[in-house]
């Protein structure tokens, strides 16, 4: 008897629950988690994971207006990366996926963390002086002066080199001139930071561009190449390049269980205020969400944020005519730029930052 109550129990609660199921199928949620865990593409294919907008409950009524604020200012390349999957890969007029695109100082990163790596391996210490790995008379200093130049003051734009030059990319001994004591003072200087070319090829006995290579581009599946433009070395490459990069960043200098760059103190140092002159900049990084920030090209400090709009953990490369690779550690984004001047022809930072997260912020909240 107990037994055939419990079948008759159990048959009304299938029954039940069947009914409420067909009633409500409204209510019915298929759960397909998204994966939160770092994405790594494959070195040599162009196979990559992908998410929708949708898949994220991002605002997809945004993602048009994006597109039409993209093209409006010139864009030929533009991606958005979640967690290393892309959500948005989008290009313009007749720019394709294999088009190579200059980085222009957006590129400085690469150098950075070049020179991090240098030092892991033991071939320089960014506390010595630039002239171990220069040599004598690399500029039109005294002896005394150049040996109070250290890597350092390349990596963070504190020289002291006059800037108010003819030629401010001029890198020959009579462009580098005495103007502060080295550390004294911070202005976006290119020429000091072109020498780190130089540094780098001094002090590991191989050219800089190749060692670039050998550590970072090959080993996370980029593609390009530094170019000499005049006293310049620019970085070109795809889109998807920079963004691999910026997963890099984003994963602190490990891909895919490699370590590329394992010194966590100058990772730190490299995302964070380098210098107490501009808040927002690190080692050739520019960095949201400080108190106060200077611009290129001015000797004034402006109060407030880099990019108001944007995420204050936000760190980014920045290059003349809006190229830009942002990585936003607390979304796990990474966000790649390419194109043509924006509307300012500047060679960092832009109005076009803030214009561009506000409708950001409008897509992905």
């Amino acid at each position: 008897m107990k037994n055939q109550l419990f079948l008759a129990a159990l048959a009304f609660i299938l029954y039940s629950c069947s009914s409420d199921s067909s009633d409500n199928e409204d209510q019915v949620i298929t759960i397909n988690p998204v994966p939160s865990e770092t994405y790594f593409p494959p070195l040599t294919s162009d196979d990559w994971e992908t998410l929708a907008i949708t898949d994220l409950d991002w605002n997809i009524a945004a993602e048009e207006p994006l597109y039409d604020f993209l093209e409006e200012r010139g864009t030929d390349a533009f991606i958005i990366l979640k967690d290393g999957r892309i959500v948005i890969e989008k290009y313009f007029g007749d720019f394709t996926q294999n088009d190579n695109h200059v980085w222009n100082s957006a590129g400085k990163t690469l150098t950075a963390m070049t020179v991090g790596i240098a030092q892991e391996e033991g071939f320089l210490n960014i506390n010595n002086s630039s002239m171990d790995y220069l040599g004598n008379g690399w500029s039109s200093l005294t002896t005394e002066q150049e040996e109070n130049i250290t890597v350092w003051n390349h990596l963070t734009m504190t020289t002291g080199l006059e800037y108010d030059v003819d030629d401010v990319f001029c890198t020959d001994p009579e462009c580098l001139l005495f103007r502060n004591e080295s550390g004294e003072f911070w202005f976006y200087h290119n020429a000091p930071y072109t020498l780190l070319d130089k540094i780098i090829t001094g002090a590991t006995g191989t050219d800089f561009k190749n060692y670039s290579y050998a550590k970072i581009r090959d080993k996370i599946g980029m593609q390009g190449v530094w170019l000499s433009v005049g006293f310049n070395t620019i970085y070109f490459s795809n889109a998807r390049s920079m963004a691999r990069f910026g997963i890099l960043n984003l994963n602190n200098g490990v891909w895919d269980g490699e370590t590329i760059l394992g010194d966590t103190a100058f990772l730190t140092d490299m995302k964070n205020t380098s210098q107490d002159m501009n808040e927002a900049y690190g080692y050739l990084y520019w960095l949201n969400g400080k108190g106060s920030y200077r611009v290129p090209g001015a000797e004034i400090e402006l109060s407030g944020k880099l990019i108001p709009n944007a995420p204050n953990d936000l760190y980014a490369g920045l290059g003349k005519n809006d190229q830009k690779l942002y990585v936003i550690p607390s979304e796990k984004l990474v966000i790649v730029r390419l194109g043509d001047d924006a509307g300012e022809t500047l060679l960092g930072p832009s109005s076009f930052d803030n214009e561009l997260w506000g409708l950001l912020n409008t897509l992905i909240d």
